[in-house]
């Protein structure tokens, strides 16, 4: 079947969406030489007077007795703010000149007390663990001073937010702390060397990237670094481009580093197969262009694609050519790489899971269980003409010693089944094929080789499939990795 050629679109169910609703306002509140009212000597209590003075409050105390958790903490200080104990209750003279008010009431009356006092005194007030008596939350604390993150689930849902920053904690260096104050004094350089725009976000994407290396911030040879990106970032003010692997549907496949180029780019040239999800995780003033290539389907010609990509970067900005899968394997990266070299465009490659990989973790099977197979093989299941490719070794695919996963072959299924029983390979193979895999819609079926073609007509042909032939889907090893059931009987 013949594709039809179409231009690139800017497709308007793809634009970066309009934020959302939100449950409150995050907001970051300088609290450095400030007086902030905390009244109680509870050990909640405690833990809040040491978070505010970790910001930089003076932190006054209001509690007749205080709990163990306080001695310590007045003993040992604040490692930025300070205490100040008033063993007295609090009154309306406490909140002059406060800037917040923090309360561990015991009960609704005395909570109902002091937040009426605050307001009066127009200061925002919390009372722990009470939100109807609270003008803001705590949430959970990501601490990489002075980059700090803040989660909340607006009080629904706390420990969801600790497992959130546990999670985020993993993907920060604890370096990064340092990197960060290197930024302050590297700003000046920026803006006064460096036009506004390309020339200053180029700057700070390389600075970036060594931040989150691992390395530790050179805080002493900072002049040189700064000095060193500020040449780099006038050189590549010329444009670049990344080719990025997707992965095969699911965002959370997606690598840190692919996810770090899609927040840097200034114009996204999409497939079709590339979830919404995945989009939304760019930088939301990047430029979307949908470029689909599908087989059999309307599609974008490789050549308007890759003028495409040359013409952007000659316009200064950092081209993501972003791709399904991986975009070296069958993702013709190799000849979108060839077109930016012979323009003298820089361009560098972000690999991402191919689809056979993600198939082998959501069966829970090992393309190279080394009882079935010593070798995997990936195998375009169809040729640029619409039929089977004639250049494959089908001989050497009947090895029964290897793994076979078969790309793009949906259409061409019966094919390849009769091909590869003409060639010998037995028809009682154990065979398998996915659609849409990762995908909410993904479907399964697991069968042998001489079933394949009726197999994959189940699965329908809107979606991509993957095929994989060979021992280790045997159909007592398949095993789903999230509860799904296979399609069909005898499976």
């Amino acid at each position: 079947m013949t594709a039809i050629s179409r231009k690139p679109v800017e497709p308007e169910s793809r634009r970066a969406a309009r934020v959302g609703a939100l449950a409150s306002l995050p907001l970051f509140f300088p609290l450095e030489g400030r007086r902030v009212i905390l009244a109680g000597g509870t050990e909640a209590a405690a833990w809040k007077a040491e978070l505010l003075a970790a910001a930089g409050a003076e932190v006054h105390v209001y509690a007749k007795e205080l709990e163990p958790a306080f001695d310590d903490l007045l003993k040992a200080g604040s490692i930025k703010g300070g205490f100040v104990h008033h063993e007295r209750a609090w009154s309306a003279e406490s909140f002059h000149e406060a800037a917040l008010a923090i309360a561990d009431a015991d009960g609704d009356e005395e909570a109902a007390a002091f937040v009426s006092a605050a307001r009066a005194a127009g200061v925002p007030v919390n009372v722990i663990d009470n939100p109807p008596y609270c003008d803001f939350q705590f949430g959970s604390i990501v601490n990489r001073s002075p980059v700090v993150i803040g989660i909340s689930t607006a009080g629904v849902a706390p420990i969801l937010g600790q497992a959130i920053r546990r999670r985020i904690e993993t993907l920060l260096p604890e370096s990064l702390q340092g990197w960060a104050a290197l930024a302050g004094k590297l700003r000046g350089k920026a803006l006064a060397f460096l036009e506004a725009g390309q020339e200053r976000r180029r700057f700070w994407e390389q600075f970036s990237d060594l931040a989150f290396s691992g390395k530790k911030a050179p805080q002493e040879q900072a002049d040189r670094l700064g000095t060193a990106l500020v040449s780099d970032a006038k050189i590549s003010a010329t444009g670049r481009v990344t080719l990025v692997g997707a992965g095969p549907g699911d965002a959370e496949y997606l690598t840190l580093k692919a996810v770090r180029a899609l927040q840097s780019a200034d114009v996204i040239l999409f497939d079709d197969l590339v979830d919404d999800a995945v989009l939304e995780l760019a930088r939301r003033e990047a430029k979307r262009m949908l470029v689909g290539k599908r087989g059999g389907r309307e599609s974008c010609r490789q050549e308007d694609i890759n003028s495409m990509m040359v013409s952007l970067a000659r316009q200064g900005r950092h081209v993501v050519r972003l791709k399904s899968g991986d975009p070296m394997i069958f993702g013709r990266g190799g000849e979108e790489l060839d077109r930016l070299a012979a323009e003298g465009i820089p361009s560098t490659v972000v690999p991402g899971i191919t689809a056979a990989s993600a198939m082998a973790a959501r069966l829970g099977i090992s393309l190279t269980h080394r009882d079935h197979a010593q070798s995997v093989r990936f195998v375009t299941g169809h040729s640029r003409h619409g039929d089977l490719p004639q250049s494959v070794d089908w001989r050497g695919l009947t090895d029964a010693a290897t793994t076979t996963v078969f790309y793009m072959g949906a259409r061409m299924a019966a094919k390849i089944s009769a091909r590869l029983i003409g060639e010998g390979l037995s028809p009682h193979t154990p065979a398998v094929a996915v659609s849409a895999i990762s995908r909410e819609r993904e479907r399964r079926w697991t069968g042998t080789l001489g079933e394949l073609g009726s197999g994959v007509a189940q699965l329908g042909f809107d979606n991509p499939v993957l095929i994989g032939v060979g021992s280790v889907f045997r159909a007592e090893a398949v095993r789903s990795q999230d509860g799904q059931a296979d399609l069909a009987v005898n499976f």
